[in-house]
């Protein structure tokens, strides 16, 4: 089967065809079967990786391509060092849009077709809508990119996977709201809130999992060898009715 070299080529040399498309397929579904890595993810991160489904895996493979390709063309004009990451977030953005769209995977009018689809929206922040159905297992969810770059949004979505799969992250499509910010549509389980963690209880769901606190005064950010985890307060850390036990369904966390 191709390698990504392969998926890099044909994109350069032919766009999003249904034969680059078809390559794209075929690579995803042998990183998801357990026969190809991603090189971004070490063993065990790669389960939150897959778990995030198939279409967060294309959009990984879209955006290393972007970086590459700007990479490259920045180097051959003779500039000095990398592109600078807006530079290299607008063009993930644009590559992912086409690829989205290609794929049929983009949705325009976001608000009314998931409104219609999965039910009101129930919470608005400045990083997600929330859509829910009374009844439903799952939420919906727009979620803007509050990071660097696409690509680095994308590797919260499996490093969340990874770190909480009790909450995990499936990515269902794309679009842009209003003011033009590309959103990220995803589902994620339904959680029924006993009550908000408490700092202790926060605190030793993150140490179980090999982060301790990063001793900036907040008790809300963690830091690990491997990963900074972000954003821990009680508003995303809840105590689950059915399990009794905190559960994360929201966090920023990244490579450092």
């Amino acid at each position: 089967m191709g390698s990504i070299q392969d998926i890099y080529e044909a994109i350069a040399a032919e766009g999003f065809t249904e034969a680059t498309l078809q390559l794209i397929d075929n690579h995803v579904n042998e990183i998801q079967n357990g026969t190809r890595d991603f090189y971004r993810f070490n063993l065990t991160e790669h389960a939150g990786f897959c778990k995030a489904g198939p279409v967060l895996i294309g959009a990984s493979i879209i955006a290393s391509y972007a970086t590459r390709s700007l990479t490259a063309s920045s180097n051959a004009q003779g500039c000095e060092g990398s592109p600078a990451n807006w530079q290299i977030d607008e063009c993930q953005e644009q590559l992912i849009e086409q690829w989205a769209r290609t794929a049929r995977l983009w949705v325009d009018n976001s608000d009314q077709l998931l409104t219609e689809t999965f039910g009101p929206m129930i919470a608005q922040g400045a990083e997600a809508k929330v859509y829910y159905r009374e009844g439903d297992k799952s939420v919906i969810k727009e979620r803007a990119s509050i990071y660097s770059t696409t690509q680095k949004a994308l590797d919260a979505i499996a490093l969340h996977n990874y770190l909480f799969p009790e909450t995990a992250m499936k990515v269902i499509g794309f679009t842009r709201d209003s003011d033009g910010l590309l959103r990220i549509i995803l589902t994620q389980p339904y959680v029924r809130c006993l009550r908000l963690a408490t700092k202790e209880e926060i605190d030793a769901l993150v140490i179980s999992k090999g982060f301790h606190d990063n001793w900036n005064g907040q008790g809300v950010n963690y830091i690990s060898d491997r990963m900074a985890l972000e954003d821990m307060h009680p508003a995303n850390v809840f105590i689950d009715e059915v399990s009794s036990s905190p559960i994360c369904i929201d966090c920023i966390v990244k490579f450092v």
